[in-house]
């Protein structure tokens, strides 16, 4: 089996951060009580809430040999997420309003719940707002009412995929959606959303700051692709992974019932292959793994046909999983030609590896059995695992816990297993993807058998 160093592959380099990149927006000092404090007892009080000198460190492995050891203080670190002793918002004047954006995405709707219940139950705040269809809700020509989110509006939803408060993608006029958070008195915006999404709230967040409005925004990542830096893992993936195997076990099962058998997957992944990797390792009869990160040649000796061929020859049947994104430089595709949210509009390289695939047997005289699944909207619209509803759970407590504390322009992150807060603008400077030099990418050769890269 090849190993990456002959596969010569180009490692991604990790983003290089400067201490003040990680540094969180504050609307001014906290001078009052948390709610928190009348329910706990001192020595709990002293564990449970965090200080903003509290830090985890960027980076989990340090070179004790190198220049970065010398004094971790000087190291980028990101603030600790958690409740305050003292807060910035009065609840009983704090209006907040919530939006979701972008693409589906398991748990959602567990989000929106928890943000009610932690905002109604915990703080003591009673007027929640829930702008449908993402950034069109601030938008008075799209007429979408506004909905009054209570505990007994978001009670069950949770067993639900999708939102419950509608999508949509595309940029919005960022000047009307602050004149709509002003005019409606919004006190605490919650966005619920992708890369795209982030921007758009940072956005707001600027204009928001250059009115000197004291309106806090605070993001909760949303990314069925898990592409978002400083994140280790977005809610919904672990659940997204989960329906995809089911879809692997199904195309294994068909590659083995006919002569020749070839069962094709195209999973989601614009950008970013992981869960094709994830899924391709919990099922582990996968054979062949296309991610965006590695461009590939389809023919030669050393291309994926061949590699594909030789693979039937011994063993007579072969599962494939390709990213969305993957192979993108084999399609003919117009670069002009944009998505509502500005997102170059991908090829279908399914279809296109399923006729390449097809053409390739055809003109060399060997039968096949090739079935071809795509089960991606199926994917993304079912509702969480019980693992990712926990998981939301705890993002949406510590947003609210954040933004009671007058920080804005940040997301929550969970990093080193540890919850963070992350500015926006340090999430949505790239995106994260799989190093093709890494441990994943290495289970994944281990796993399926394949060549580091097929060129």
């Amino acid at each position: 089996m090849p190993s990456l160093k002959t596969a010569e592959i180009t490692p991604i380099k990790d983003p290089v951060l400067k201490p003040g990149d990680t540094l969180i927006s504050n609307l001014g000092p906290c001078r009052i009580a948390s709610p928190l404090a009348r329910h706990m007892g001192r020595e709990v009080q002293k564990i449970l809430f965090i200080n903003d000198s509290q830090t985890l460190l960027h980076k989990a492995v340090i070179d004790r040999a190198g220049p970065e050891s010398l004094d971790l203080r000087e190291q980028p670190s990101f603030e600790l997420a958690g409740p305050r002793e003292k807060i910035f918002f009065d609840p009983s004047k704090t209006n907040v309003g919530i939006v979701t954006c972008g693409g589906l995405c398991p748990g959602i709707n567990e989000v929106i719940r928890s943000l009610v219940r932690q905002l109604h139950f915990t703080y003591g705040i009673r007027h929640i707002a829930g702008f449908k269809y993402g950034y069109q809700g601030f938008i008075a020509r799209y007429g979408h009412d506004v909905v009054e989110l209570t505990p007994d509006f978001v009670d069950g939803i949770q067993d639900n995929g999708g939102t419950v408060l509608g999508s949509s993608r595309g940029r919005q006029d960022i000047v009307e959606i602050a004149d709509c958070l002003e005019n409606m008195r919004i006190n605490i915006l919650f966005v619920i959303g992708g890369d795209g999404t982030l921007r758009g709230a940072q956005a707001v967040t600027e204009e928001i700051a250059r009115r000197k409005a004291r309106i806090a925004v605070v993001g909760i990542p949303k990314t069925i692709d898990n592409d978002i830096l400083f994140v280790d893992e977005s809610f919904g993936f672990q659940t997204a992974c989960s329906v995809a195997v089911s879809a692997l076990v199904a195309a294994h099962a068909e590659s083995k019932g006919g002569p020749n058998g070839i069962g094709l997957v195209k999973l989601m992944g614009r950008h970013s292959g992981f869960i094709a990797c994830q899924a391709a390792l919990a099922m582990s009869d996968v054979n062949f793994v296309l991610i965006p990160e590695l461009p590939f040649s389809l023919d030669g000796e050393n291309g994926f046909l061949k590699s594909l061929h030789d693979r039937l020859l011994r063993r007579r049947h072969a599962v494939i999983v390709v990213a969305e994104g993957a192979g993108q430089e084999h399609v003919e595709s117009d670069a002009e030609k944009k998505d509502a949210s500005g997102n170059v509009v991908l090829k279908d390289i399914g279809v296109f590896l399923r006729d390449r695939i097809a053409g390739y047997f055809r003109s060399i005289g060997m039968d096949i059995t090739l079935k071809y699944i795509d089960p991606s909207y199926t994917i993304r619209s079912v509702p969480a695992s019980s693992q990712d509803n926990v998981y939301c759970i705890h993002l949406a407590h510590h947003a609210v816990h954040a933004a009671m504390a007058g920080k804005t322009g940040m997301i929550v992150s969970r990093w080193h297993n540890h919850f963070v807060h992350v500015p926006m603008a340090l999430a949505t400077s790239g995106r994260k993807q799989v190093n093709p030099v890494s441990d994943l990418w290495l289970s994944v050769i281990e796993s399926t058998g394949q060549p580091g890269r097929f060129h």
